[in-house]
């Protein structure tokens, strides 16, 4: 479909090895004169719900600076576009923040997170066949890891005590998934 809006001029207002902001001049779907600002993610994102044979999952805590506060959530993180396969980096991301190592892995969904403002994708991986190992979280990372029924994991999603948006997607994508067989 093409697209109704109508772009006057792009002008990048702050730029990191992260992400980069740019303000755009447009004409709207409704021909009146408007701005725009856009930001636009370096790295994809990728999320891993764990599964083991006995129906636990593992959730990555931390406090996360954005928010002010400690948050839960599936193992996840970012997979340089270009430079790296979605899956690697789900591999790699698992094996950082829990130790663990899949030997099966499905892709179970993408998505776009707050789509009004970025062009942020992602994926989310299910991975099952498990063996554990040691963690090597990255300097910046300071996490907790914990095990526990993926029922459990499910419920602080459905009660909002997980509010990462690619964790309760993940978690209720598994969920449907188990259900169907």
């Amino acid at each position: 479909m093409k697209s109704p809006w109508k772009t006057r001029s792009i002008k990048a207002v702050y730029d990191n090895p992260w992400i980069k902001v740019t303000h755009r001049e447009v004409i709207t779907p409704g021909g009146s004169e408007g701005v725009y600002g856009v930001v636009h993610f370096k790295n994809q994102a990728v999320g891993i719900v764990p599964l083991d044979e006995e129906g636990n999952t593992w959730l990555v805590g931390q406090y996360r600076y954005t928010l002010g506060r400690y948050s839960w959530e599936i193992p996840e993180g970012g997979c340089p576009i270009g430079a790296e396969a979605p899956l690697e980096s789900a591999r790699r991301e698992l094996l950082e923040e829990t130790g663990l190592q899949a030997a099966s892995w499905q892709h179970i969904m993408d998505f776009h997170t707050s789509n009004s403002v970025t062009d942020e994708a992602g994926a989310i991986f299910l991975a099952r066949g498990l063996v554990q190992g040691q963690p090597a979280p990255e300097d910046t990372e300071d996490l907790r890891v914990r095990k526990l029924p993926f029922a459990e994991a499910l419920q602080m999603a459905c009660s909002g005590e997980i509010t990462d948006l690619m964790s309760i997607a993940g978690l209720l994508r598994v969920n449907a998934l188990l259900a169907t067989g």
